[in-house]
């Protein structure tokens, strides 16, 4: 144990881990708010590994938009294994410490994936854009050699935007005592609150982070769009139309399914002080639990 003057004399203190909290105000009935997430993680982690099975067994499916669709699933089965351990040690357990360094690792996975996630949306809309404005050079343009291109940049982005973050975090002084976290895995934002110290740099590069990755992509994805309703509209028949814009339907969703928790969460963190923290809670959790349930369903229909 250590005291109140051991403190004083310290002048750099980090904690040997934080403490996760579930969903604030429901803790009495943890075990049965856990059969759901349970059978959310389960759903996820099953419908895309039989999306990633299904495109590498079927030869028929070896086509530029499957190839999208699996690295969609990847990174989906990724961003449910970051959190699915801490979730369910806290939901089934009550287990809530979290490591100091594994609570900085979860973080830089969990944002990795979520980066890597709407990258690969954006790479969709690229492929959706190709097929409607330039079919005669779909095959053409997005080669194989250009897909695997496309994944390398991908990751590569993500790995190189997100990397300082922990390194960041480390660098900080914490307050003794402050250890409780918002939900039951890492957030950068979560995480650099309980610092001692001026934060500045870890929220204007956080920032940076945000605009850089989700703000491009969901800027890009729009112009996408915008050029492929130009295309469609010029078409003569009406049937063509609607059956040209059915193709985009499934990717819409995704986007919609991915940037509408986002746009939530960001939204949460900046004016959302004055919520009850179990709405915190809650749109974290359909921000990176409901993304990958649900995409498996889209592109099954």
């Amino acid at each position: 144990m250590i005291s109140s003057q051991a403190f004083i004399n310290i002048s750099f203190f980090q904690p040997q881990s934080f403490l996760m909290t579930g969903i604030p105000g429901l803790e009495a009935v943890h075990g049965w708010i856990s059969i759901p997430f349970s059978s959310m993680y389960t759903v996820a982690l099953t419908g895309n590994c039989l999306i990633l099975l299904a495109v590498r067994r079927t030869h028929s499916l070896h086509q530029p938009m499957y190839y999208f669709l699996s690295m969609l699933a990847l990174s989906d089965v990724g961003l449910s294994l970051s959190t699915l351990p801490s979730t369910l040690a806290v939901l089934w357990f009550d287990y809530r410490f979290i490591d100091f360094n594994a609570c900085l690792i979860q973080m830089f996975f969990l944002h990795f994936f979520s980066v890597v996630e709407s990258s690969v949306l954006l790479a969709m809309s690229f492929d959706r854009f190709v097929a409607i404005s330039n079919p005669l050079r779909y095959a053409s343009v997005l080669t194989n050699t250009v897909i695997i291109r496309i994944g390398v940049a991908i990751t590569t982005r993500a790995t190189l935007s997100l990397l300082p973050l922990p390194f960041l975090l480390k660098r900080l002084n914490y307050c003794p005592g402050k250890i409780l976290l918002s939900h039951s895995f890492c957030f950068h934002a979560d995480v650099m609150k309980l610092a001692c110290a001026d934060i500045t740099v870890n929220i204007l590069y956080g920032l940076y982070v945000v605009l850089s990755t989700v703000g491009v992509d969901s800027l890009l994805i729009v112009m996408s769009y915008s050029l492929i309703l130009y295309t469609v509209m010029g078409l003569a028949s009406p049937r063509e139309r609607v059956r040209t814009l059915n193709t985009c339907v499934s990717h819409i969703l995704a986007v919609l399914v991915f940037y509408i928790p986002v746009i939530g969460v960001s939204m949460i963190h900046r004016f959302g002080k004055h919520l009850p923290h179990i709405v915190h809670a809650l749109v974290a959790y359909v921000y990176l639990v409901v993304p990958p349930v649900l995409n498996p369903i889209i592109y099954s229909v």
